[in-house]
Formats: C-alpha cells, structure tokens, sequence
C-alpha cells in the first residue's frame, strides 16, 4: 500500500511532516465536501425518479381506463391494453434502478462519511492534543534551572511520558490517514461501478422488453395504415351523403306519420308532443311520448324511467279539443286521469289519434290473454273484509275485494253486458262491470260514473259495504225496468259500438227506468203526518244535551228499519222526498230509485229546517249511506236553516266514522251554527275525546298544507294513517268507539 505520509518523519516529526500533515487534512476536508454535495445530488435524483414513476403509473392508469372504454372496439382495447402492460413493466425497472442507485451511491458514500472520515476527525483532535502536550512539555523542560535538580528530573520525566504518547498518537494518525487515502478509492469506484451495473441491467430489460414487442408493433402500423385508408373512404361517402340530403325537400315529414301496431320493438309510434301539466298554471311541456305494451308512455330524456299516461289503453279514449286556443290538440281520457296533447301539424294530431284508436282495437282484441295476465298479478290475499285481525293491505286490497263484490247477486257477470268474471266497479253506481264496458262508463264522466278496479286499486270498507248494499240486480231493476217492455236487447260483449249507444241511453238519458214508479206529489195530508211525526223524533233528540244526544243517537253500521207510521210508501213521494226519507232509513236501494228518478242529492226539504239528504243519513247514523251520497256528488258543506251542516250534526251525534269521512271529503271544520259555534267547540263541550282528536288533527294538516304554499303537500302522513284508523274502526269495528265514548263520558 503506498504510503502518502512517512512513518519516519512522523517519528521526527519534522516539517516536512507537518506540511504534509496539512496537506492531507486540506484534501480530506475537500473530499468531504464533495462527497457531501454527491450524496445530495444522488437523494435529489432518487426523489425525483420516484416522482416520475408515481406519475408514470398514473398515466398507465389513464391508458388502462381508456382501454376499458373502447371494450366494444377490439383492436383498441387489445393495442392499448398491452402497451400499458409493457409500459408498466418499464415503470418496474425504473424502480429497481432507483433502488440500487440507493444502495450503490447513497447508502456506501453516505457510509464512508460518516465511519471512515469520522474516524480520521477523531484521530486528528487527538493529534494535536498530544502535539500540544508535547510542547508544553519541552517548554516547561527548557525553563528548569540546573541547581534545581528536583525539578529537573520532574520535567525530564514529563518530557519522556508526553514523547513516547506523541509517537504513538502520530504513528496512529499517520496510519488512519493512509489507510483513509488509500480506502476512499475503492469505495468511490465500488459505489460507481454498482450504480453504472444497475443502469446497464436497467438498459438490457428495456431492450428485452421492446424486442419482444417489435413484432406486434410491426403488425399494428400495418394495420393502422390500413385504418387510415378505410377512414378516408368513409369521410368521401359521407360527404356524399351528406350533399345528397341537403337537396332533399323538407318542407314535409311524411315518415312520422307512419304507425305500426306489429313492430317487432313493441313500439307502435314515438315522436315529440307538447303535453300540458296539471299544475295551477297549465303549462305546456314537450315530451317524447311512445305507445309501447298496450300503453301510452313519454321521457323528458333517454335515460329516464318513462312516465306512464295510461296503464291499459283499453281502458282510454281519445277525442279532438277544439275548445283551446291551442292548435292540433287532442285528448287522451283514462281511468285515473286525463291528458291533454299537442302534435306540431294537423297530419301528426291525425296520426297520433288513428294511432291510439288502433292500438285500443289491437288491445281488445287481446284483451283474453291480457285479462288473465293482469288477474295472476294481482293480490292474492282472500281474507274477509269484515276480519279485524288482518294487515290493511290483505283487508283493502286485491282477491278480498273482489270477492266480496262478486259475492252479491248478479255480480257474477257484467251489468250492462252479461260477460263474466267483471274485474272493475262504478262505486257511485254500486255495480260491476268489464273492462271495456268499464272504459265506457269512464267516458261519460265522473258524474255519471266512478269506475275503480276491484284488483288494482284500493278499496276503502265502506266502499265495499255500499257496493254490497247494491249490486247489479238491485241497480238493473231500476235502470233497466222498461227493456223487456220496450223491446230493447242488451249488447253482448265484444259489440262495442252497441254498449256504447245502451249504456248512454241507460245511465245518461234514463231510457228504461219506470217513471211512473213514484208520483210527481205526495197527498197533502199524508205529507203532514210524515213531516209531524218525523219532527217530533228529530226534536226529541236536538233537546238533549250533547252527551244524550250521543247515547240517544243510533249507531249500528247495520241498516236499520224505521216505523211504517213515520215513513210512507216511497210511491207516493217524490223523488226529492224520496232521496230525503231513504236516507234516514239507511235504504240504499231505494236511494239509488229516487236517484235514477232525477232526484236532487242536496234537496232540501224546506218544513224541516232544509235538512239535506245527507244530514238525514247522519242523523240515520249510518256511514255507508253517508259515503253514497258524497259519491254521487251530495255538497258535504251544506247547511240547514240552523246553520249546521252535515260535520255539525255527526259531531253533535258522536258519531266518529262521519266525522273522518267527512273530513277527508273536505269539511269546512270553521264553519259555525246560528249559536256561534263550530265542529271543535261543540265537540270539546260534548267530551268526546276522538272527534276532538280528529277536528284538531284536520287543523293542523290544513295549516300545515297553507303554510306549504300552493303546492303543498296533501296532508303529513301521519294524519293520513290516523284517519285511515278511524275509518277502519268506524266501518269494521263500531262498537270501540262506542266503549270510547262511554269511557269519556264518565270522566
């Protein structure tokens, strides 16, 4: 090892040795900086390497993403799939590279640093401590006079000790030095030779990689020239097309006229119309509508869910409005809702008509397999109406009400028609129809007739109790008391036009109905012992107090039988008074007579106070009577000479299931008697508990839908299943609110 400081002049410690000293240290203290300023530059590039890889990676992932988006274009997908596969491999080898440099320059430079410099630092402070001490000791040992032999020896001795420490400090520095100089070439070179290894092995893979790439590379711009042609060929023809059809005449469009009610799509006609809302402001929205599966459907987008406008097409019709100042407007009439629809000329309203009309057609004409399709998939509970121990879903829905319509005598096959199995129902009405008759009935309008699914739709209880209160025998020999007489036969089904022209002539003109049944005016006299002996019960009970005029009033949900002394035969009375006496005898039928005679339902018998059909029928005590007459139009706010209407008198009677009824049919509750006092006030004085429940829930549901605006809300849903409740228990269970009541008025 060659020695760049001599032993032998450290023993003299000569100035040669010295400067060499010096110049040594200068050169170390060089070697430090740039080994320091190395290893600073090497820890930069790392970082930086590794930065570039992160974003490397990232932009692979964008490679990827793109290549799952052209999954439907094969070549795309493959090409780009691959490329960020071998990319990614190249990111790798980045890594290793960064890795190894890491370990090659940083870590071993970093290393010779901090171990073998540190040590030649230590070496030197020792060094010249001791150098010090030395000549100090010489110093000290040159001072001492010779007559002071004590001193002498005592310096002598110091001066031996320091010497013989100095050699072998220097001796060890001067070793440290050499083996520094000698070290610092192998390790600069091992860390270089390392990190130039790590960059050639970096270099091969890349080559390796890519070689195995070449081919496929190769093969793809042979195919991309081949894209490139076949994508100039097809800009010429469509450039051709295109200059082709700008000289086409678009001055009309024939082709979306065209209907096809066999498309293989399921798609008759679809094209934009303009649809009015049914808001307050009645504004117009255009909307891609399509007749698609026997319905009628439009989408504000493509993606959208579309919005149904009629569920079964033959349950709809269809007319021209010319009643709007709108042009090309039609309407489309279906059982829940009508629609009103605007096309963009007069050939496309045309269109769309003819569209709709033949889809109907088409529909009836599959309407078997349509009906049996629709009964599977209705609900299947047969639990019976009047159980208090079922779901309300099983009590109001599905198979039960069917059932318990069907179950009343000539339910089982159509009303106007005769076809069996009818799955729909006029509720004003009482009777059970088919689904086209029912189609029929709906477009005479809902004050002749409120058709309901008995399958789909849901039936509240004293809606099933009126159906069954009536029912098609009961109604036909009202309505249809004169057709043997007059020779008329009945339609059968699938005659159409025929039902149409019987069913007007039977519902809205009244063709058949006997209208010598009931005479014009009652007999004078007879009409007085009627209204006398009537009063006189009605007075008995109005002088009661509040809380015996609850215990006085009658109850039972079940139709009662009044005195023949105090209700005359209905022959001998007018319709009006007919309407008027019926409806405290709780006698659907015979209300459904005067009805069909032309009788008023908000008729006012004027020497009673000008009660109203419908204040009997509370006074009656019967809720199913009550709910006839709302549904055939009676004016739930109409007062008596007193002041009262129908919600004064139920509260009055305590009668719960009234009360909801009428609130859910909108009951003025702020209405007040002659005596000042509304429905709440008079119910807070007879302590009862429910009516006050309900009275002040309605309130709060009707400030809550005010301060919502106008397009609130209908009511909190709470208040809505309440309600539901009551009613439930008024028409199931009548005798709970009977114990209800009693149990408030002991308190």
């Amino acid at each position: 090892m060659k020695m760049t400081v001599d032993f032998e002049e450290c023993l003299k410690d000569s100035p040669r040795f010295r400067a060499a000293l010096e110049e040594v240290e200068g050169d170390v203290a060089e070697l430090e900086l740039k080994l320091d300023k190395l290893v600073k530059l090497c820890i930069a590039m790392i970082d930086t390497g590794k930065a570039f890889c992160v974003a490397n990676k990232q932009f692979m992932n964008g490679i990827r993403d793109l290549a799952q988006y052209s999954s439907n274009d094969a070549v795309v997908e493959t090409s780009l799939t691959k490329f960020s596969d071998s990319l990614q491999e190249m990111i790798n080898f980045h890594t290793i590279l960064f890795d190894q440099t890491q370990r090659s320059i940083k870590a071993q430079l970093q290393n010779f640093v901090k171990e073998d410099l540190r040590k030649f630092k230590d070496a030197k402070k020792q060094f010249e401590k001791v150098s010090e001490e030395k000549e100090n000791a010489l110093v000290k040992n040159a001072q001492v006079q010779r007559n002071k032999q004590h001193e002498v020896e005592e310096a002598t001795n110091i001066l031996t000790a320091t010497r013989k420490c100095f050699r072998h400090i220097a001796l060890d520095y001067v070793l440290q030095i050499n083996v520094l100089q000698s070290k610092r070439r192998s390790e600069i070179l091992k860390s270089m030779l390392s990190f130039m290894y790590a960059h050639l092995a970096f270099f091969h893979q890349g080559y390796d990689l890519f070689s195995e790439l070449g081919p496929y590379m190769k093969d793809l711009g042979a195919q991309l020239d081949r894209l490139v042609v076949d994508a100039a060929k097809e800009k010429r023809e469509m450039e051709q097309k295109h200059s082709t059809i700008q000289q086409k005449d678009f001055s009309s469009d024939d082709s979306k006229l065209e209907y096809n009610v066999d498309a293989a799509n399921g798609i008759v006609m679809e094209g934009y119309l303009f649809k009015r809302a049914s808001n307050a402001f009645k504004t117009w929205n255009r909307r891609w509508f399509s007749i698609q599966n026997n319905q009628l459907v439009y989408q504000k987008k493509f993606k959208d869910n579309p919005t149904v406008v009629v569920e079964d097409l033959r349950l709809c019709t269809v007319k021209h409005c010319e009643d709007i100042e709108r042009r090309f407007c039609f309407e489309v009439v279906s059982p829940t809702k009508s629609c009103m629809l605007q096309a963009d000329s007069e050939k496309l309203r045309q269109a769309w008509i003819k569209a709709v009309q033949t889809s109907i057609a088409t529909a009836y004409r599959e309407k078997g397999d349509e009906s049996e399709k629709l009964d599977k998939k209705s609900s299947p509970s047969t639990g019976s109406v009047d159980s208090g121990h079922e779901s309300k879903d099983q009590l109001l829905k599905g198979e039960s009400a069917l059932q318990r319509v069907q179950c009343i005598p000539g339910n089982s096959s159509c009303c106007d028609c005769g076809l069996a199995d009818p799955r729909w129902a006029s509720i004003n009405l009482g009777i059970a129809l088919c689904i086209e008759c029912s189609g029929i009935h709906r477009s005479l309008g809902v004050h002749f007739s409120k058709v309901r699914s008995l399958t789909l739709d849901t039936w509240e209880p004293e809606l099933l109790k009126l159906m069954c209160e009536l029912g098609n025998d009961v109604i036909n020999r009202v309505y249809e008391a004169n057709v043997e007489k007059m020779g008329i036969k009945k339609p059968q089904p699938g005659q159409r036009q025929e039902k149409e022209a019987y069913i007007r002539a039977k519902y809205v003109e009244r063709k058949f109905v006997d209208k010598y049944s009931v005479s014009s005016s009652p007999p004078e006299q007879e009409k007085k012992i009627v209204s006398k002996s009537y009063e006189e019960k009605r007075l008995s009970i109005s002088k009661l107090g509040p809380t015996e005029q609850v215990r006085a009033s009658p109850q039972s949900s079940e139709p009662e039988r009044r005195d023949s002394s105090v209700f005359l035969d209905s022959k001998h009375l007018n319709p009006g008074l007919q309407l008027y006496r019926a409806s405290y005898e709780k006698n659907l039928p015979k209300m459904a007579e005067a009805l069909a005679h032309g009788a008023d339902v908000n008729w006012a018998n004027s020497e009673e106070n000008k009660a109203t059909p419908l204040i009997q029928a509370v006074l009656g005590g019967s809720l199913v009577t009550c709910e006839f007459l709302l549904q055939n139009g009676a004016n739930v706010n109409q007062r008596d000479v007193q002041g009262r209407g129908p919600l004064h008198h139920a509260t009055v009677l305590g009668h719960t299931g009234q009360v909801c009824l009428f609130l859910k049919r909108g009951a003025n509750q702020h209405a007040t008697d002659e005596e000042g006092k509304d429905p709440l006030s008079i119910a807070v004085e007879a302590a009862n508990a429910d009516i006050v429940t309900l009275l002040r829930l309605a309130r709060m549901n009707e400030e809550m839908r005010e301060s919502e605006g106008l397009y609130g809300q209908p009511g909190d849903e709470t208040y809505q299943d309440i309600f539901r409740d009551f009613s439930q228990m008024a028409s199931n269970n009548p005798e709970k609110l009977n114990r209800f009541q009693q149990d408030s008025q002991k308190f």
